[in-house]
């Protein structure tokens, strides 16, 4: 086992502050009183009021959540899909194609899948809107969610579920009430991953949106361009804290469920 080195302490502290010092700063002046973001003028929480009565931004955080939290969910259920269908199915014909499709997304530029997808619903005369950019999202965020989930499949005893089918389970039964629990945290894991793309999203939103809809990412950049409010700075800290939230979330949920299924099978080995 090697050491942990001066040098990789150092490398690790540099990178962590790098990373993390901007976001400090920001929330620091986020409380600042003065409109200038980089003059400290005292503790105020000003700009959050002048946040909440700013409608713009509220109307933009709102079909914001809202595409994140459908497309995400979409995303999910057809990600989950596509990783059950990927290790479960073994060979048949046109896997490859189905498995490129799926994971191309993950490869490909964001610029072109925004602009493809741009093409598409002019093409088939689709207004753009909510429904383009949830269409949009779902689109490059299910290769995600099948990653994680057919990574939790492959170390997945499949003797579970045979052992459900002998016992008259159809394989329906058998994968909701068997597989499904045991797979959850990776489920909710690549919904939590789905949730923050779609939420941090930008160029592939900028092609897919229209003037119905306007999303966080695309207002906060449109704002920017003018220069950084206070106000920017308070959205940013507030999007921070929900974020390290739902982080903390997950690793709870994800703990939790891992130590609920070892005490499980440390019970389901004792001889009876």
């Amino acid at each position: 086992m090697k050491r942990f080195s001066w040098f990789n302490a150092t490398a690790l502290t540099l990178g962590f502050a790098f990373l993390y010092i901007p976001m400090i700063i920001l929330v620091v002046y986020s409380f600042n009183a003065s409109k200038l973001v980089t003059v400290w003028a005292g503790f105020s929480t000003q700009w959050y009021g002048e946040l909440i009565r700013n409608e713009e931004f509220l109307n933009a955080a709102w079909v914001t959540i809202k595409v994140a939290v459908i497309s995400s969910t979409i995303a999910t259920v057809l990600g989950t899909m596509g990783a059950y269908v990927l290790v479960r199915a073994g060979r048949f014909s046109g896997r490859t194609l189905f498995s490129g499709m799926i994971y191309a997304p993950l490869v490909m530029p964001e610029v072109i899948t925004g602009l493809s997808l741009l093409l598409l619903f002019i093409g088939i005369g689709l207004d753009r809107g909510v429904l383009t950019i949830v269409l949009a999202h779902t689109t490059f965020s299910m290769c995600y969610v099948s990653v994680v989930v057919s990574s939790r499949l492959t170390t997945f005893d499949q003797s579970l579920e045979e052992a459900a089918l002998d016992l008259g389970c159809s394989p329906f039964e058998a994968f909701r009430l068997v597989t499904l629990p045991i797979i959850a945290p990776a489920v909710i894991s690549g919904w939590l991953l789905a949730f923050t793309l779609s939420l941090d999203d930008l160029v592939i939103a900028s092609f897919t949106t229209g003037p119905s809809a306007t999303t966080l990412p695309i207002k906060i950049f449109s704002a920017v361009r003018l220069g950084v409010s206070p106000e920017i700075n308070a959205l940013s800290t507030i999007m921070i804290g929900i974020v390290t939230v739902g982080v903390i979330t997950a690793s709870l949920v994800t703990k939790q469920a891992a130590v609920r299924q070892a005490r499980e099978e440390r019970m389901a080995d004792r001889p009876a």
